[in-house]
């Protein structure tokens, strides 16, 4: 009985030469298999570097949304005040001692821009005003006073105009509406006075509805180009959407995790720091591996002639930190969004896990072997 149980874990053993779980795949497996699928690149700090050159582009776009449309103009449900100078006296100026009239001003309540567009005024009815700028609005109601005001003289003021106001919803930290005016009407201006994103820009879509149509661009894009930030149209919603960029880390590394990119650049190295550094016990140092989609523009800048797929061009770069010119590379590669880092054992490592495998195998037979010779005793 003992005999053929030590026989058949024996043989277990062997077999595990090619059955033990590995983390991934090998880093010789990486470089020698068939790399029909992917391209194999040697990462160092002039690739690093040719990478950086080559600018990103921005896929989506806020610029077919810029406007022109007034934004200082009267709209149903705004409220004016509305100021009347009259020097005869005859409405509105104060009577003195003896009847005698005197110039006066009549400030009327604040009043709203009814549904039909128009405002009540003492003497003339209703005046419309929807449309207009306030000094314009101050011209038709001075006209609806000629003939009974000898030489009026009007003021008109925009109290408040929720008809010329935007949206702002999502990620800012007071969503609300705000009203537009003429030196404050881009998207930055009401994501300002809506106290800012409250997520790190590079994290925040801006999406623009005007209507049936929409605009989308990343908030970082508005930052840094100036065409991004456009003119807004009464009644826009702005949505800040926030959608984190992550990678991967896998492998013999501190630890195994999807992490947030958070704000600003990612180095190779800040992804290496934040997964806790390569396990000194098993990493193989000289084949780091960042598993990428890249872009065929920069595939071209690299000299690469893999096919692409509808996600980009498959790219392995593979990293040597055995040398200390990986370190600089390290410091010079960016991290991109849905990047996969991989570290696998080395080979010591894998031999390691093999022998103590061997040693688990030995321990179960000598206790078999302890067990059987018991029982026959």
């Amino acid at each position: 009985m003992t005999r053929a149980v030590l026989s058949l874990l024996i043989v277990v053993a062997l077999a595990g030469c090619q059955t033990l779980p590995r983390d991934g795949p090998s880093g010789r497996s990486v470089a020698g298999a068939d790399q029909s699928g992917y391209v194999l690149v040697d990462l160092d700090a002039g690739v690093a570097e040719r990478i950086r050159l080559v600018s990103a582009p921005t896929a989506t776009s806020l610029a077919g949304a810029d406007s022109d449309a007034p934004v200082d103009v009267i709209g149903i449900g705004d409220t004016l005040t509305v100021a009347i100078f009259e020097p005869s006296g005859t409405l509105f100026g104060p009577r003195g001692d003896g009847g005698s009239v005197q110039s006066g001003n009549q400030t009327l309540p604040p009043v709203t821009v009814d549904r039909s567009g128009g405002i009540g005024i003492p003497f003339a009815g209703s005046v419309r005003v929807v449309g207009l700028t306030a000094p314009q609005a101050a011209e038709a109601v001075r006209r609806s006073l000629v003939g009974k005001v000898a030489a009026p003289q009007v003021v008109v003021a925009i109290a408040s105009n929720p008809s010329n106001g935007v949206t702002v919803l999502g990620e800012v930290r007071n969503p609300g509406r705000t009203s537009l005016n003429v030196n404050g009407n881009r998207v930055l201006d009401v994501i300002a006075a809506a106290g800012g994103a409250s997520r790190p820009s590079e994290d925040v879509t801006v999406v623009v509805r005007r209507g049936s149509d929409s605009w989308t661009a990343p908030l970082s894009a508005l930052n840094s180009e100036f065409g991004q930030n456009i003119r807004l149209a009464p009644g826009d919603q702005v949505n800040l959407i926030h959608r984190p960029r992550r990678y991967a880390a896998f492998g013999a590394l501190g630890s195994v995790s999807e992490t947030d990119m958070g704000a600003g650049e990612l180095t190779l190295a800040g992804a290496l720091g934040r997964a806790g550094g390569l396990d000194p016990q098993s990493a193989n140092a000289r084949a780091v591996m960042v598993f990428r989609f890249e872009r065929p523009e920069v595939a071209l800048a690299l000299g690469l002639t893999q096919a692409p797929t509808p996600r980009g061009v498959p790219v392995v770069y593979r990293l040597d930190l055995a040398e200390p010119d990986g370190f600089f590379a390290a410091g010079r590669f960016l991290i991109q969004p849905d990047d996969v880092l991989y570290v696998p054992r080395s080979d010591s490592a894998e031999a390691r896990k093999f022998f103590e495998f061997v040693q688990s195998i030995t321990r179960v037979v000598y206790d078999v072997s302890v067990t059987s010779t018991l029982s026959n005793d």
